[in-house]
């Protein structure tokens, strides 16, 4: 149960506690050869109004589409498996292991692959969200 809470204190507290195994994951398109991407939409049920988040689930072998954000920066927190990245023109490979934390600037072109061998789970989170589709590039790898 995602649970919500106010306090009666001199300055009100209000959150949103999301349990994991409670996440609806939701499995992007992809071709029937490729190794499947899933996403849980967190900005609604976490009543996030100036930013947008996101804990994605990649396959081994899955891979992002390339994109650049116009006006909206990540950070990017890797909680299992290793993340590769291709950052910039032309693209730079980062591997992210769990545990770390990259912070990607408007405007870098990016995209996110799982190279490894087990699920990549990563936490995305980004501000301002943007209200049009992102710029879409050609695949890196």
């Amino acid at each position: 149960m995602i649970q919500s809470g106010r306090g009666d204190y001199a300055a009100a507290v209000s959150f949103q506690h999301i349990r994991p195994d409670e996440l609806e994951w939701i499995t992007r398109p992809h071709e029937p050869d490729e190794a499947v991407r899933h996403v849980a939409e967190l900005s609604e049920i976490a009543g996030l109004a100036h930013t947008r988040a996101n804990i994605w689930r990649y396959e081994p072998g899955a891979k992002g589409r390339r994109h650049r954000h116009k006006a909206q920066e990540e950070t990017f927190i890797v909680l299992s498996g290793t993340l590769s990245m291709y950052l910039g023109e032309p693209p730079e490979r980062q591997d992210v292991p769990p545990g770390d934390v990259i912070h990607v600037q408007p405007g870098t072109a990016l995209q996110s692959v799982n190279h490894g061998d087990e699920d990549l789970v990563v936490f995305v989170y980004g501000t301002p969200p943007e209200s049009e589709q992102a710029e879409l590039l050609d695949s890196a790898v």
